[in-house]
């Protein structure tokens, strides 16, 4: 039986667009190599104010409410909460971050993502910042890979998932769209960095960024704040936390990633008594402007491609997902800054 989509790739940004399509009664299936992929190994952190200008990411009054609106319903879908609201303490490192703080606390725009009621520091003296904090809200933390479990074994149910590696020669474009026999309407292609060895879409500007994260243990109960001095510490139980991310603009593991990290936990906490449980190293799918990657191939109009969501992705793709729904569904157009039709003169064909 031909079906709508084929959606190739089953990281975040496959596995939300496929639920979010099968939702609105569409025919999917999922291609995925099962093997360890950047989203199963995301921290999930999801941060309306960020970078050391603490500054807003754009279109984010549309895009928490959709992201933790979506991440409810998955809760309910499988009697599991996967997203974990907790509020952010931001560790300035010198004077100039706190005197930024002072100006963006006057601005109106950004009161809803600071609390200044909130004092952490009448704890046991775990913290010390020289150069003061500020408490930030609406923050948490997605459990990623629960979460993508929890979706493989829904798509297996609904006979919408195959495990295999997608070989492109397979993917015939004509008379009809198909895929080793199966006709489909449209093929998306949700492959995170390994979109450089697309024949279809390698044009597109990626940039991708290798990152290593820790999970740690801890003797002393942790404060239950995600903690973030340039390098970010969630707490996901009182005892144990995950600790991130180096950036690698070289897409490979850093040798000295796990000592760079650990010195920047040292900076944070007065902890001593730490033990590494698991070392990931994973790559981002960032992209050149910083813009996701969706939309239609210029020259093969059944192509199209849903990527570049970077670090930002559990605050990203719901929102994106039901863009792209909206106008594969009902022909809307796609928002202009991510639409890859802005790097269509790069296409060689």
């Amino acid at each position: 039986m031909p079906i709508d989509f084929l959606i190739v790739g089953q990281g975040l940004a496959g596995s939300l667009l496929a639920y979010e399509l099968m939702q609105r009664g569409c025919r999917v299936l999922v291609v995925d190599n099962g093997l360890e992929n950047a989203s199963r190994i995301a921290a999930g952190l999801i941060n309306p104010v960020t970078g050391m200008r603490l500054v807003k990411t754009p279109y984010i009054e549309q895009l928490l409410p959709v992201a933790t609106a979506f991440f409810q319903h998955l809760a309910k879908e499988f009697g599991q909460v996967f997203y974990h609201e907790k509020k952010l303490l931001r560790i300035f490192k010198n004077p100039g971050e706190n005197e930024t703080f002072a100006k963006r606390r006057l601005n109106p725009e950004y009161s809803p993502f600071f609390d200044e009621t909130d004092n952490p520091f009448q704890s046991d003296g775990l913290l010390h910042p020289p150069h003061g904090f500020a408490v930030q809200k609406q923050t948490g933390y997605l459990s990623t890979r629960p979460l993508l479990e929890n979706l493989k074994q829904f798509f297996i149910n609904h006979d919408a998932y195959v495990q295999t590696v997608l070989s492109y020669q397979d993917i015939e474009l004509s008379p009809r769209l198909q895929w080793r026999g199966i006709q489909c309407r449209r093929i998306i292609f949700c492959e995170g960095h390994w979109v450089a060895q697309n024949p279809w879409f390698s044009w597109l500007p990626l940039q991708p960024a290798g990152g290593e994260i820790l999970t740690l243990n801890f003797e002393k109960i942790l404060p239950d704040y995600i903690i973030n001095n340039g390098h970010w510490l969630i707490p996901t139980t009182p005892n144990q936390a995950r600790l991130g991310a180096t950036y690698e603009a070289m897409p490979q593991s850093n040798p000295n990633g796990q000592a760079a990290l650990l010195s920047s936990l040292a900076a944070m906490l007065s902890i001593r008594h730490t033990t590494v449980q698991s070392h990931d190293y994973g790559i981002r799918p960032c992209t050149l402007d910083k813009q996701p990657f969706i939309g239609h191939h210029p020259a093969y109009n059944a192509l199209l491609i849903f990527n570049g969501f970077g670090s930002k992705g559990s605050l990203l793709i719901p929102w994106y997902c039901r863009c792209l729904a909206d106008h594969l569904l009902h022909r809307r157009a796609l928002p202009s800054h991510c639409d890859i039709n802005r790097y269509a003169a790069h296409c060689s064909g």
